[in-house]
């Protein structure tokens, strides 16, 4: 999704072919072809861990938080890492800033703005930013003030994931950037999930559904029903892959 909103064709190319995108990465990374288990294979692991952790703005601290340095990876490796890796994805990079121009320019001006598709608006005090499906994301009492880092930021009012407290939160491009994808892949997870209403659906976990059902049932069904792609992404390549168990368990 992050590939498709940013136009990073090259990933999307990737995903539509079905190959390794770990592999793909490192490759475009090191600018040499790298396969799981044939020529180049060493540098998969480091592929992995950047796809894993640079995604929305992380750098060396995102790295070593997903395990960089306890998979091999040395300290003098994790910025060239980081730098490799945003040279690789450009447009996803842009993506970032151009978001974080969007909203300062929309709470700033008080005026409509969009990047990429993606709309935001001021209106009573709410910052919204208007998702493909229609659906708005909302932050409360948005402004622009200075960071601990004596630059701009963000800042609005919501829940404090560590102290539970309604307090000044504050968030830039990347952080918006995280935002957007996720809930736009909520959304394809509720298109999905509303395409199988006739199925007895007893849960889901972030991109799967758990689906009780007599065994007969075909996987390829359900896989079909959940790969079809909502009218508000008409472009969007999806594909589901499905398995059957007795038990709820990873594949």
């Amino acid at each position: 999704m992050l590939s498709f909103i940013a136009g990073e064709d090259w990933r999307l190319d990737v995903f539509k072919r079905g190959d390794d995108i770990y592999c793909a990465s490192a490759s475009q990374m090191f600018s040499v072809p790298v396969e799981k288990h044939g020529v180049n294979a060493h540098l998969r692991q480091k592929g992995k861990i950047a796809e894993l952790a640079l995604g929305y703005g992380g750098s060396v601290g995102a790295l070593k938080a997903m395990g960089a340095l306890d998979l091999g990876l040395t300290e003098d490796e994790l910025k060239p890492l980081v730098e490799m890796w945003r040279e690789a994805s450009p447009h996803i990079t842009d993506l970032w800033w151009s978001m974080d121009a969007a909203v300062k320019n929309c709470i700033r001006m008080r005026c409509s703005t969009e990047t990429h598709g993606i709309k935001f608006r001021c209106k009573n005090g709410m910052l919204f930013m208007m998702l493909p499906s229609g659906r708005n994301l909302a932050y409360a009492k948005p402004k622009i003030e200075p960071n601990r880092y004596g630059t701009e930021s963000v800042t609005y009012l919501g829940v404090n994931g560590t102290s539970r407290k309604w307090e000044r939160l504050e968030s830039y491009g990347p952080k918006f950037t995280e935002n957007l994808i996720q809930a736009v892949s909520r959304d394809i997870l509720a298109f999905a999930m509303r395409n199988l209403f006739d199925r007895y659906i007893c849960g889901h976990v972030h991109d799967e559904v758990i689906i009780e059902c007599p065994k007969e049932t075909s996987v390829e069904e359900i896989c079909k029903i959940m790969g079809q792609t909502p009218p508000w992404l008409p472009s969007l390549n999806l594909r589901a892959d499905g398995y059957e168990c007795d038990f709820y368990r990873k594949d």
